[in-house]
């Protein structure tokens, strides 16, 4: 089969089109053809030597693929040889065949094509897990979500609206505020030029919010413990700014706050089975009466896999960025 080849802690251009082993699903996983494969931070991060596969894992980049099972693993009974499908992959996407756990796949959902479908599992398995399970959102309560128009970010702004809950959104500049508004978000803050946490509190009478959604890290954690609500959660899902520095704790012991955090790559097969499950029953009919849509902002040919990640990157992008396999 042929692959997306590179060599740790290289730029994008390290990325090159290679061959080698089409895999054999183990017991309790399928293997897919794969149609389309979504790109994702993590990609980059592992290309560049930040993000090591766990053990077991396929060394070759990709966190999600969508298209059809051409083969079952012992033990596998839910899905059958030709099923159409979208699914959470422990690595391996970027590839014309991909093995995953059988419990990672979910059906493609009505009237979605299969490029859509790709854009769904990394996202919506993420902001589910950390924003509805990790950071309770409620409806009537409000969330705030850094990077709007990624592809975190717009399942966030849907997510909320699905939960009920009122969505404040961060960008960089003020057409990605205005897609974000079209895309649901009830307030859009161009971080560039105006405080995020004063614009913020001017926006909820000096309330606050209850769940942030961090990509950020040590950069804006006093902030976001300020504009924190009493009983507000605090869901990190990335460190982007760093890690490591002072900080005054207070606001934890006085507001009751929690902090919390969480990869997926880590997570086992029966906690990604139970955040699966969550998704077919909630989001997944949404998805079939045409609702919480993703938005594919890029498409790029397997070959062309350093154009999808230099876009990436730039921060350029609105929404998802997929690669063509075998459309």
């Amino acid at each position: 089969m042929r692959y997306i080849d590179y060599e740790p802690g290289g730029s994008a251009d390290a990325l090159r089109l290679a061959e080698g082993p089409t895999p054999a699903p183990q017991t309790g996983e399928i293997l897919i053809e794969v149609a389309y494969a979504g790109v994702n931070r993590p990609d980059i991060l592992q290309r560049s030597g930040r993000y090591p596969p766990p053990p077991g894992a396929s060394p070759i980049l990709g966190l999600e693929v969508s298209g059809h099972i051409v083969e079952l693993g012992s033990g596998v009974s839910q899905w059958r040889a030709g099923d159409a499908v979208t699914a959470l992959v422990p690595g391996g996407g970027y590839a014309e065949y991909c093995t995953t756990p059988a419990d990672q796949a979910l059906r493609i959902p009505a009237h979605m094509d299969l490029a859509s479908a790709a854009g769904l599992p990394e996202n919506w398995f993420t902001v589910w897990a950390n924003v509805a399970d990790m950071g309770a959102l409620k409806a009537g309560e409000r969330l705030l979500v850094h990077g709007g128009t990624s592809g975190i970010g717009l399942t966030a702004i849907h997510l909320a609206s699905f939960l009920g809950a009122t969505c404040w959104a961060t960008v960089g500049n003020d057409d990605k505020a205005a897609f974000c508004r079209a895309s649901g978000a009830h307030h859009v803050i161009n971080y560039r030029t105006t405080d995020f946490a004063e614009a913020v509190m001017a926006t909820t009478d000096h309330q606050g919010v209850d769940v942030i959604l961090d990509i950020v890290g040590l950069p804006y954690l006093e902030r976001h413990l300020g504009i924190l609500r009493r009983d507000g959660r605090l869901v990190f899902i990335a460190l982007s700014g760093g890690s490591r520095g002072d900080i005054d704790l207070t606001p934890i012991l006085t507001k009751r706050l929690r902090l919390s955090g969480s990869a997926m790559r880590p997570r086992t097969v029966v906690e990604k089975r139970a955040i699966r499950d969550a998704l077919a029953q909630h989001i997944w009919p949404e998805l079939d009466r045409g609702r919480l849509l993703p938005h594919i902002g890029a498409r790029f040919p397997l070959n062309e896999a350093a154009r999808a990640h230099a876009l990436m990157e730039s921060g350029n992008h609105r929404g998802k960025i997929v690669l063509a396999v075998k459309p």
